[in-house]
């Protein structure tokens, strides 16, 4: 006597593995929409902004100081000049691009 046990629902699980593939994919997609894009679009600004530093303008560093281009090396640092005669030898990458458009923006006029 062979007894033959049927299994309700045996043939549901067939394609299973694609559909979790596909939603692995989705999430790999929306995490890249949201999280990767977005920082590599933000630090590419930031290289250009650093780029385009002269003398005379005016920065925030992230350190909250304020100061003014002095020099600009070739070496990737920066001379700026915090008072009057008193000159500081920084890194470019220390510069917050934020904070300095928030200095350099002009003031908007209140009624």
């Amino acid at each position: 006597m062979n007894t033959v046990i049927l299994m309700a629902g045996g043939g549901a699980q067939q394609g299973g593995g694609m559909q979790q593939f596909f939603l692995l994919g989705m999430i790999m997609v929306v995490f890249w929409l949201f999280m990767i894009r977005p920082q590599s679009k933000k630090a590419k600004e930031h290289k250009i902004f650093i780029e385009n530093l002269q003398k005379g303008d005016k920065i925030v560093t992230t350190a909250g100081i304020h100061a003014t281009v002095n020099k600009v090396n070739e070496d990737g640092t920066l001379q700026i000049e915090v008072n009057p005669g008193s000159y500081l030898k920084m890194e470019k990458s220390a510069i917050s691009q934020e904070w300095t458009a928030a200095i350099n923006k002009p003031a908007t006029e209140t009624k």
